[in-house]
């Protein structure tokens, strides 16, 4: 999830809280006046599984490429994974989009749900074979990704609306927090404790039932009522359009992917290899999601349509300073400081992107309609970015070995939250003075 929101001044607020229940929005304010900012019990709801999702995937998910690297010994073969997993994604995000649409989003959810439980049993199956199979898991785990977040991002937005969409992405960021507190920590933990692939076996297997328990969940979750027909070109169409606003918003999104499909994994990999041990990249991920839960919950409460735009610049300003630290080296506790950083400052770059966007999706009765539609738009863009990071990220491991230049392709590609602030400025300047009353 993620960014944008809508130009037109005067249409902005008005149009989302006058569209039906079905084009976005768990009740209108003008309905219900006490429950304003509130949250109901289907956005309840539809945390906990994806907090579910989450835990399951911070179980083992935090150490695929570690264990990817310990059968393969190379770079390559990561980055390989993960384009392909972020390319199928894409793909997966735009084909899906009709069934979403037009039958049963739900079913979609608990798909992406169960095929990314059956892409954790191929691994925990295939064992040390699996670093021979990189681009068909990558695949895999790809369509599982795309069914389940296509299908969240439209339920989301049909069940949030512009005075708790702050709320719900600052409790998300919160409950993901708290996944990665524990989750990678205890999967560390047992993985150190235990010889050979065990560790691993145990920590699959415990992320296989998570997913199954948020599979019955999703069954609580009401059906929601399709409305239209999927049109498959209308997010270029938007792109063509003369004046577009998504022209700069899927610029920006271009620069968060870019950044994001590096930092995601290698990051992380770069703490293994500092140490060598699970263990360290446990206690990494617990304490920078340690912090990251104080962080979201802090933004998530403070944060509104007006002061998006200043909070944003000042988080992309430290984002993009941070990946300074790593001029200093890449030992553990600099990484750990860069790790805390991050923490601290993403939830000022990421909230406001992520309400934005979705606030602009229901800014006219028009961009509502085909909300599917633009969240796939906002997804081309996304893993349009991240394909980019990773195609130089492969350029540079395939052209050199030397670690220094992993260093400088971190820094280079931290700074991207800049321009996708600036490409957002407008946007989220127009938004501040654009609330109903």
């Amino acid at each position: 999830m993620e960014q944008g929101k809508h130009t037109v001044r005067s249409r902005l607020a008005a149009a989302a809280y006058r569209l039906p229940r079905t084009g976005g929005g768990a009740g209108r304010q003008e309905d219900n006046p006490e429950a304003a900012g509130k949250l109901d019990k289907q956005a309840v709801l539809l945390l906990i599984v994806q907090s579910l999702h989450g835990i399951a995937t911070a179980l083992s998910g935090t150490f695929v490429p570690v264990y990817l690297w310990k059968a393969s010994q190379s770079f390559s073969a990561i980055g390989w994974f993960t384009l392909s997993q972020h390319l199928i994604s894409g793909l997966t995000f735009w084909l899906v989009g009709k069934w979403v649409k037009e039958y049963n989003k739900m079913n979609s959810l608990r798909a992406g749900v169960v095929l990314s439980g059956l892409f954790y049993s191929s691994v925990l199956l295939l064992g040390k074979q699996a670093a021979q199979y990189v681009i068909p898991l990558g695949m895999l785990n790809g369509v599982g990704l795309g069914f389940f977040w296509m299908a969240y991002n439209v339920v989301y937005f049909e069940i949030t609306e512009p005075d708790n969409r702050d709320r719900f992405n600052g409790w998300a960021g919160l409950l993901g927090s708290g996944a990665g507190i524990i989750a990678p920590w205890l999967s560390g933990l047992v993985i150190g404790l235990m010889s050979g692939d065990q560790g691993y076996r145990i920590i699959f297997t415990v992320s296989l039932v998570i997913f199954g328990i948020a599979t019955l969940l999703s069954f609580f979750l009401a059906k929601r009522e399709s409305v239209g027909k999927y049109e498959w070109l209308y997010g270029f169409r938007e792109l063509g359009r003369k004046g577009s606003l998504w022209r700069s918003v899927t610029s920006a999104l271009f620069m968060q992917g870019m950044r994001e499909g590096l930092f995601m994994f290698l990051l992380g990999l770069l703490v293994f290899l500092s140490t060598g041990k699970e263990q360290s990249l446990g206690n990494f991920t617990f304490w920078t999601s340690l912090v990251g839960l104080m962080s979201f919950l802090l933004v998530g409460r403070r944060l509104n349509p007006r002061n998006r735009s200043k909070a944003m610049l000042v988080g992309t300003a430290i984002l993009a300073a941070s990946t300074a630290l790593l001029l200093a080296g890449t030992e553990f506790y600099t990484l750990l400081a860069l790790g805390v950083a991050i923490a601290i400052f993403m939830p000022l770059y990421v909230i406001p992107m992520t309400s934005a966007v979705f606030d602009m999706i229901g800014s006219t009765r028009e961009s509502a309609v085909h909300r599917e539609e633009l969240i796939v738009l906002r997804e081309a863009a996304l893993i349009t970015g991240r394909a980019a990071g990773l195609i130089i990220f492969l350029s540079v491991v395939t052209a050199t070995d030397s670690k220094a230049a992993l260093t400088w392709l971190l820094i280079a590609v931290g700074a991207a939250p800049l321009p996708a602030w600036l490409f957002m400025r407008r946007l989220l300047t127009r938004s501040a003075s654009s609330r109903p009353t």
